[in-house]
């Protein structure tokens, strides 16, 4: 099997983005499943049901989120529930939230089943609930799921450190693990010693010559004075697009490859 995955996918530009290229990469790839992250979709916070579905529009078939999913409040129990089975949000959030933590679905005639968590490190305040420990949520959800899966992890987290000693944790448990929300793509894609395919961050979709899909001009303010200057999202027309490419063998559930991507394309 073949699976295409995008990491954050900020603002309008990120998704004029997507919907350019992917048909493109569909043509060219010939991908079983094509996932992305949504939670910064509706700019730059959040998603809204038109932002999901213009994702659904695009090609993208799974939407994974982070920490900002619920920020669009007026809307998320529509997206969560109009799109059942098609987007998750992390499994450890403590609470009562809408939406489920992980999902099984079928590609190619395999079970493919795609979870989500959020890191601890360096988040406590990037939420407005608890965070449960990945490590232990990801116990739980492998014994929940079906045993006979490939399984897929979206890690959204802020510390490398963390990222990292969580791939080691899944590797051989799960088929792939890769990092989102930190918007940079890491030069470190490659196959654990147990058979886990693994990136620290897939990087961002969203307007090139920004910080992180914000306007450059606000973050350097509020980087030089220190004063919490609104961050807008940039909307130019050109844009970076990171994605990684993982093929797994269908009989062992194990990565054969994975391969990161990094492109620059204007936007027509």
């Amino acid at each position: 099997m073949k699976f295409l995955i995008f990491g954050d996918i900020v603002g309008k530009t990120g998704r004029r983005a997507v919907a350019q290229l992917l048909p493109q990469l569909k043509r060219e790839l010939a991908p079983d499943l094509v996932i992305a992250n949504g939670e910064n979709v509706a700019h730059g916070v959040g998603i809204s049901m038109k932002t999901a579905q213009q994702l659904y529009d695009a090609g993208v078939e799974f939407l994974t989120t982070g920490n900002h999913v619920f920020d669009k409040q007026d809307q998320v129990d529509q997206v969560f529930a109009a799109h059942t089975g098609k987007i998750i949000r992390p499994a450890n959030f403590e609470g009562t939230y809408p939406g489920d933590g992980w999902a099984a679905l079928k590609a190619a005639g395999q079970t493919v089943v795609i979870a989500n968590f959020n890191s601890q490190v360096f988040m406590e305040h990037q939420f407005q609930g608890l965070i449960a420990s990945p490590f232990t949520a990801f116990d739980r959800v492998l014994q929940e799921a079906p045993k006979s899966a490939i399984l897929l992890v979206d890690f959204h987290s802020e510390a490398t450190s963390e990222k990292r000693g969580f791939g080691f944790y899944l590797d051989g448990r799960a088929t792939v693990v890769w990092g989102t929300h930190t918007h940079i793509q890491t030069a470190d894609a490659q196959i654990l010693p147990g058979g886990t395919a693994y990136i620290s961050d897939v990087g961002m979709t969203g307007a090139a010559d920004s910080i992180l899909g914000v306007k450059k001009e606000a973050a350097l303010t509020r980087f030089l004075q220190g004063n919490g200057a609104k961050l807008d999202v940039d909307e130019g027309n050109e844009a970076e697009v990171g994605y990684i490419i993982v093929e797994v063998d269908d009989k062992t559930r194990k990565a054969r490859s994975i391969t990161a991507r990094l492109e620059r394309i204007k936007l027509k």
